[in-house]
């Protein structure tokens, strides 16, 4: 299945973008699901219809789908109350019901995380179109399954179930309670699920296209969304120029946002966008027929898979050389750490902690720099860490 994530910053009109891109494809034939993560009901506007938590039929092959994240933490805190139950009872606290139950901070993005993986998963489909929040949500959003791993795997390290044998021995010995088999099972079952979402994400089939009005605040928006996508190895496939204005008249009143918007997109092109300007309409976009009008992309383009970081290179001084892309980055912005087995990079307001493979463990770091958009990261072998030809 061909996924295609859309985002842009807030007012943008992703959303309505999203919605011509699904239009256009079922239109062409493609089984098609609109995933929205908005809280209202704009994408039912867009399309002239009505969207709810369930998947429903917009149009011909077209399914619009708008989870419900409340329902969907109710059924996993309930479920989490039966399987801790023995421990609840231990501690004497008392359950939940359903009813009195609302969601935490971060539950609705899990919830659309979980929807994402079912939905691309399915075989029902052909193409997956995700609405995704403004800008600064979406690249929390894109990040959430990475982070939440390396938490799981920082607080119940996966090697230490292996001694459940062990447990009831060391609990007498340390004269505390050791962790039970169901929150092993648990954290095991939510690696898994995390998994699951990160490889839709990073899929050859996955594709981001960025929503932007071209003028200042949308270049601003659009290289701040490229640089941090790229940190997470995911590359822009097409940017969209959104309400692109008609030539006007030298003395119009539009004149000057219209010399703002040209300016604009010729930047995006010598930055070596694929720009696709969608008209402005006049008025806000609603039905099939205003879809129509914008005219979105096709699916057709596909982007090259992206490797991040690119893999490891010999120097001609013998180092090792890990080259990650990070177009747009600013030398003054960026940060590089050693820590441990990991790397933590960050640029501007952006931060990715990254597992060093096995090779580079064994080795110190012995530079880095930044050069046509690409960070290069040099490794010296550790002699103490290097085994030696001789005896």
């Amino acid at each position: 299945m061909r996924t295609i994530l859309i985002t842009g910053p807030g007012g943008s009109g992703r959303t309505t973008i999203a919605a011509a891109t699904a239009l256009t494809a079922a239109r062409a034939g493609n089984r098609t699901l609109v995933l929205s993560a908005d809280r209202t009901d704009t994408l039912g506007a867009a399309l002239g219809s009505v969207t709810g938590p369930a998947p429903e039929k917009a149009a011909p092959h077209l399914t619009t789908w708008r989870p419900d994240a409340v329902a969907r933490f109710r059924d996993d805190l309930t479920a989490f109350q039966t399987r801790a139950a023995n421990v609840l009872d231990l501690l004497g606290a008392a359950r939940l019901d359903a009813e009195e139950v609302t969601p935490l901070p971060g539950a609705e993005e899990l919830s659309f995380l979980r929807a994402l993986r079912d939905a691309a998963l399915s075989e029902r489909y052909d193409l997956l179109v995700v609405d995704l929040p403004p800008l600064p949500q979406a690249l929390a959003l894109l990040a959430l399954p990475e982070e939440l791993r390396r938490y799981l795997r920082r607080l119940l390290p996966p090697e230490r179930q292996a001694a459940r044998a062990l447990r009831p021995v060391l609990g007498r010995l340390a004269g505390v309670p050791m962790p039970a088999d169901w929150l092993y099972e648990t954290a095991a079952r939510w690696d898994v699920e995390l998994a699951a979402v990160q490889a839709v994400l990073t899929d050859r089939d996955t594709a981001v296209r960025l929503v932007a009005e071209p003028g200042p605040a949308g270049a601003d928006a659009v290289r701040a969304a490229r640089l941090g996508l790229a940190l997470r190895g995911l590359a822009t496939e097409v940017l969209i120029a959104n309400r692109a204005l008609p030539e006007a008249e030298p003395d119009s009143r539009l004149a000057g946002v219209l010399a703002q918007q040209r300016k604009t997109l010729a930047d995006w092109q010598q930055q070596s966008y694929d720009v696709r300007l969608v008209p402005h309409l006049g008025r806000d976009p609603r039905g099939a027929d205003d879809l129509t009008a914008l005219a979105a992309p096709s699916v057709n383009p596909v982007p090259a898979p992206v490797e991040w970081p690119v893999a490891d290179r010999i120097a001609e001084d013998g180092v090792l050389v890990w080259h990650i892309p990070l177009p747009g980055a600013v030398r003054d912005e960026l940060d590089l750490i050693r820590r441990g087995d990991e790397l933590v990079i960050t640029v501007g307001p952006f931060r990715r902690i990254v597992a060093l493979p096995s090779a580079l463990r064994r080795c110190t770091v012995a530079g880095a720099g930044l050069r046509d958009g690409e960070l290069c990261v040099r490794f010296a072998p550790d002699p103490g860490l290097w085994p030696t030809g001789g005896r």
